[in-house]
């Protein structure tokens, strides 16, 4: 039973922090949502912060999970790449809290939300980092640092789905796949 009522209090949270947002969302409207009381919530978390950290956690293995079942093993490794970010960012856009989130993060710079938001994005770039060490080991790419390389991966691949859209004529994945590989695999020299 307390099993339920836990998973009932995460629906109910999870729902509240896509709707309002972090410093929107109290234990009493979450209380409300899940039609428990408000001291049954404080049996499995001793505050918001807490609560809020597990549902973020549990996004996070969802969006590797995503991540990973894009992954088709007959393909190359920039292929698989271009899949796995372009789909990690897919998430980050239709996630309602993941939305949120990101929207708080800019508008109210809630410091618990900062905190998620880069733990969100530490996840990332560590998985990806896991790839990439694959990748070097099976000798695909040069030996590089992994953590360094997913960090700019993860920043260039933001930057032309999400910067280049508010100033110009949005990339299809194509274009992007191609751009990536340009400017990161091959590079410019002649």
């Amino acid at each position: 039973m307390s099993v339920n009522r836990k998973k009932l209090i995460i629906e109910a949270a999870t729902k509240s922090f896509s709707l309002f947002g972090y410093k929107a969302t109290t234990m009493d409207q979450v209380a409300k949502i899940a039609n428990v009381g408000k001291g049954t919530i404080y049996t499995f978390y001793a505050n918001k912060e807490e609560l809020f950290k597990e549902i973020v956690d549990n996004m996070i293995v969802e969006m590797e999970q995503e991540a990973n079942d894009v992954i088709n093993p007959k393909l190359t490794f920039t292929e698989n790449l271009h899949l796995t970010l372009y789909r990690l960012l897919e998430f980050r856009r239709e996630h309602q809290l993941m939305i949120k989130l990101f929207q708080e993060e800019q508008e109210i710079r809630t410091p618990t939300v900062l905190e998620m938001v880069e733990e969100i994005e530490n996840a990332i770039i560590s998985f990806i980092a896991q790839k990439i060490k694959i990748a070097i080991q099976k000798k695909y790419i040069k030996d590089c640092d992994p953590e360094l390389t997913a960090f700019l991966m993860l920043k260039m691949y933001i930057t032309l789905i999400v910067d280049w859209e508010r100033i110009r004529q949005p990339l299809n994945k194509e274009e992007i796949a191609e751009l990536f590989d340009l400017y990161l695999f091959k590079g410019l020299s002649l």
